[in-house]
């Protein structure tokens, strides 16, 4: 406030030490207002950041048991380990060997046949053929901890119990099996332990290698177009599909908004041989469509180091601001 504030403080009768209070209020209270002033110009900036509607959300898919069955929702919470539904959370349940080594479709391609859905507190293990079994949505606390291995990387899963094992293992009819639900407090996977186009800070819990993948309509349209059986977005099995857009569109969109959720992609999906199980018979093919989508799907030479030879098929994003998302909701495509 300088000499001539103390001045007038002086003439308005304040002794000293209560000038020296009335300074330190005005001087917090001219800080708030700064940083008030750079929260909102912050917020500002965000609001015009650019952006064009590139589609619209046209399925919302969780797939809470590894490897199963996707859930269809209208509507999901988007947190940083993927989508949410009520007690269903994406990839957090899991079946492991006796040695807890992941189990996936790439081994026993069945598993596709089996669906967990939720209705209240109780999860239901389905299959055709076989009994209904269920469980609490919420895994006893006494049940035991499980070291698991995702792709070599050691991760948690609470044991869903014994029922739950004998009911996985009957229906595989192969060897023992158990399953596992990753839960909230563990410590997820480390995704640039996955892949060095990750940041450090995104995790994932049993995915492969990314929270969100997303694929649109007519990416899928243009590939039935060249198959005489066509595929279904099972066989890819992508939490977002988009309607309204180019073919292979989300090959170039880097950073999305969906209503408040902001998504940022890290990398294309690159398949492999569980896309050639017919998510309707568990009969894995080990040909189609994989054939087809290396005959014009292959990566620019000079990202083989990144993906190989795997044909590219959807696209990796992490979460960069969470929310909720709805089926219909506009697509956006953010430019800086």
């Amino acid at each position: 406030m300088g000499a001539a504030g103390s001045t007038a403080l002086a003439r308005l009768g304040l002794p000293e030490p209560g000038r020296a209070r009335w300074l330190g209020v005005a001087a917090l209270g001219v800080a708030a207002v700064t940083l008030g002033a750079v929260a909102w110009r912050r917020a500002r900036s965000r609001r015009r950041r650019r952006r064009q509607q590139v589609g619209t959300v046209a399925q919302l898919s969780i797939y809470p048991l590894k490897s199963c069955k996707g859930v269809r929702v209208n509507e999901a919470e988007c947190t940083a380990l993927g989508l949410r539904s009520g007690h269903l959370r994406d990839r957090f349940w899991l079946v492991i060997n006796e040695k807890g080594n992941m189990v996936t479709a790439r081994q026993e391609p069945r598993l596709v046949l089996i669906s967990l859905t939720c209705d209240g507190d109780t999860l239901t293990l389905s299959a055709a053929y076989t009994a209904d079994l269920r469980l609490p949505a919420k895994t006893p606390s006494t049940n035991a901890l499980r070291a698991c291995r995702v792709h070599g990387l050691e991760i948690q899963g609470r044991d869903c119990g014994e029922a739950a094992a004998q009911w996985i293992t009957s229906f595989l009819d192969t060897q023992p099996y158990r399953l596992v639900h990753f839960e909230p407090h563990m410590l997820p996977r480390n995704c640039q332990q996955i892949g060095d186009t990750f940041q450090p800070a995104d995790q994932v819990a049993y995915s492969d290698m990314s929270p969100y993948m997303i694929l649109s309509e007519a990416s899928l349209a243009d590939l039935n177009a060249r198959l005489d059986k066509k595929v279904k977005a099972a066989n890819f099995r992508p939490n977002i599909i988009v309607s309204g857009c180019g073919v292979f569109a989300e090959d170039s969109w880097d950073r999305l908004l969906i209503g408040a959720v902001e998504l940022r992609r890290v990398r294309a999906c690159s398949r492999c041989i569980l896309t050639t199980v017919d998510p309707d018979t568990g009969v894995m093919s080990r040909k189609e469509p994989l054939e087809t989508l290396k005959s014009y799907r292959l990566c620019d030479p000079s990202e083989q180091k990144l993906y190989g030879k795997s044909p590219l098929f959807g696209q990796y994003f992490v979460l960069e601001n969470p929310g909720t998302i709805t089926v219909g909701d506009p697509v956006y495509l953010l430019g800086e």
